[in-house]
């Protein structure tokens, strides 16, 4: 892990655990991965952005585990299920996901399955 993905996570160290383990499904899933570290997100690319980590607030405070790592991807389609905060169509065809993750556990199959569409759908984007 680099300096600046340590840094990312200055004042939020609880989540880092469950940064690690997404990280580390990614790469292992997708070897040609660059992670690059912006001010408010942590972005994992292909050929363009297919899922990031951020600490967004997608719920009400109250609603938000604690620790959280909000993780966001997008698709060709909405989904809608329980797990997922928000589904935004943020282009035509182009949907955005945010899902609170609380703990590494969460970062599953169901989880890995949405990221492996959005890695597809990033790959096939022109």
């Amino acid at each position: 892990m680099s300096d600046e993905e340590l840094l990312f996570f200055d004042g939020h160290m609880s989540a880092l655990p469950i940064y690690e383990k997404l990280r580390s499904e990614l790469l292992r899933a997708f070897p040609d991965t660059k992670i690059e570290v912006r001010r408010t997100q942590v972005s994992f690319k292909n050929r363009h952005l297919y899922a990031c980590a951020s600490f967004l607030p997608a719920k009400r405070k109250a609603e938000r585990p604690d620790p959280y790592l909000t993780v966001t991807f997008g698709l060709g389609r909405p989904v809608y299920d329980a797990r997922i905060a928000v589904t935004t169509e943020a282009a035509p065809n182009r949907w955005t996901h945010h899902v609170l993750v609380g703990a590494p556990e969460e970062i599953d199959a169901g989880l890995l399955t949405w990221l492996r569409e959005a890695y597809d759908f990033s790959e096939g984007k022109r």
